[in-house]
């Protein structure tokens, strides 16, 4: 596991042994977290993102604070239901510059994603 990469994140494409591993990718639920999935999937088009779902989003709105600076520009390399959920943040669908930060998520909400992905198998 990789943390605290932000937009250096894409540097990984160039770790070539990846291209045939798994790659899951959370970032915060904001416009520059959909932002740096997509710079990932430019060399690592598999990447799967989680956590970063409308779900998790409504479920702790309790934790949003506001993002300094949405990003505005398409993001074509998200897959569809990302897509839908960048757009409403990034046009303010849901509230004014909704940001939800990583460690903002409920410890117990974490856990049952990782184990779902990690155990069960998500596809």
């Amino acid at each position: 596991m990789l943390f605290g990469l932000g937009y250096g994140l894409a540097r990984l494409a160039d770790v070539h042994w990846l291209a045939d591993k798994e790659i899951w990718y959370w970032g915060d639920l904001d416009t520059h977290g959909f932002a740096i999935l997509d710079r990932l999937r430019v060399r690592l088009p598999h990447a799967r993102s989680f956590l970063m779902d409308r779900e998790t989003l409504m479920l702790h709105s309790s934790q949003w604070v506001h993002e300094p600076a949405a990003v505005i520009t398409d993001l074509p390399r998200l897959h569809e239901v990302e897509t839908v959920l960048y757009d409403d943040l990034r046009t303010n669908r849901l509230g004014e510059r909704i940001r939800l930060e990583q460690e903002r998520i409920a410890f117990a909400w974490v856990r049952r994603e990782v184990e779902r992905i990690t155990i069960g198998g998500r596809g």
